[in-house]
Parts: C-alpha cells; structure tokens; sequence
C-alpha cells in the first residue's frame, strides 16, 4: 500500500496521464464526428481535488463544427473519471487504501486527500453496486484470468492488473467519457 500512497503524490504520474489523455485528445480530433463534420477544441478547465494544489488542469474536449450538429465529444481520460472533482487515480487507490486500515490511517486519508467519511463510503458503494452494472465491467468482468472480487473492489482489481495502476486507469478510460453510459463516482 506504500507503493500507492507515493504514486498519489508523484507528479511524474500524472504527467504520464496526462500524455495519455493528449494522445486521446489527438485521436479523437483527427476522427472527427460521427456526421463527418471537424471537430474543433472546445476544453474546459477543471479544478480536480485530492493531490494537493494541483491548480486548474484542461479537460479535452471537442464540438462540431457542422451547423444543426454541434455535438460534442469527449475522450477517454486516464487523469478524469466522469465528471468528479477528484482525480481519477485518487477514486481508485484510495478506497483501496482504505480497505483495512486502523482509525488513524483512515483519518490520515481523510485529511490528506481532502476527502469526508462519506465521501469515502459514496465511492465504496459507487465500486460495488453501480460500477459492476456499467458497461465497462460488463464487458471486461470476463477478461481476468481469475474472477475479481467485487466485495473488494477497486483492490481485487488492482491484483487483477498485478497492481499495474495505469493499466486499471486504462480499463476505466471508457468512464470517463458520454459514450459510456456508467456513471462515474
């Protein structure tokens, strides 16, 4: 669990998701939209919580540019999940984290990822009951050599992803965008 805490505050980390997200952005602009008209950058800021001052970060985004269309499109993040003001890696290692840890680990979560109690419990139930309907599982539940254990969720599934924390944020990507119909946490 040493290991996640320090990639919680390692800056490289999220620069390599954010790279990520760039090439996504990429791709998703040279396809253009599902009508065939150009998609045109339309970003937004966002100010995502839980590691630290962090400041305003871009979210890619992308409008059509056709008349009587203007639909949006928006990639697939690895540094975002949904539309939470939390950044996605915290979302997953946290209640990881949490999974079984002594009152003063708890409260040392709490306070330094700026989080409440029942934040905590809203995520814990958002990876047991609404994340296993999503798409996403459903579609990837039958990838896993082993079965993962859904009342252990997110840690079963980073033993799943041999603790591989940007290959579980990878799996996550489709949440983080409108295509997927999960909502995220």
């Amino acid at each position: 669990m040493i290991l996640y805490q320090s990639i919680l505050w390692d800056g490289r980390f999220l620069k390599l998701l954010a790279a990520f997200d760039a090439e996504q952005a990429e791709r998703t602009r040279a396809g253009g939209c599902a009508c065939g008209g150009v998609l045109h950058r339309a970003a937004y800021d966002r100010k995502p919580r839980g590691l630290g001052s962090q400041g305003t970060v871009r979210r890619a985004s992308f409008c059509c540019a056709e008349d009587g269309c203007r639909r949006r499109a928006t990639p697939p993040s690895l540094l975002f999940l949904g539309r939470r003001v939390f950044f996605g890696v915290v979302v997953l290692l946290v209640p990881a984290l949490r999974q079984a840890p002594s009152r003063q680990t708890l409260a040392a979560l709490e306070t330094g990822y700026g989080m409440t109690q029942r934040t905590l419990l809203r995520w814990r139930k958002w990876w047991r009951e609404i994340f296993v309907a999503s798409p996403v599982w459903r579609a990837g539940q039958g990838l896993f050599r082993r079965p993962v254990r859904v009342a252990d969720l997110p840690g079963s599934l980073l033993e799943a992803f041999d603790s591989k924390v940007e290959a579980v944020l990878r799996f996550l990507s489709p949440l983080s965008s409108r295509a997927c119909t999960g909502q995220a946490p």
